[in-house]
């Protein structure tokens, strides 16, 4: 159980620095939910299931979409695909 919760640490500090670090706004996002549904994990086994429960459907549900919607609406998506065929 312990390997288990030294791995979601260091996956966790990983994906905070290539959330800080990557230039892409989707890669951000993606990263960003890998983020709120380990933090979610961790707070399973903390036992605290309603933080987890919180945090996987505001950190990794809503807020994602919000992120998602606003990328399409200021039309990044189309401009980051358009940059990778170059």
């Amino acid at each position: 159980m312990e390997y288990l919760r030294y791995t979601l640490l260091g996956a966790l500090i990983l994906c905070a620095i290539i959330t800080a670090i990557s230039k892409k706004l989707l890669v951000t996002i993606i990263v960003f939910m890998a983020y709120s549904l380990m933090m979610s994990i961790i707070w399973v086994l903390l036992e605290a299931p309603d933080l987890a429960i919180t945090e996987a459907a505001v950190g990794a549900g809503i807020t994602s979409v919000l992120f998602f919607v606003t990328l399409r609406k200021i039309h990044r998506i189309q401009e980051e695909g358009n940059e990778d065929d170059e």
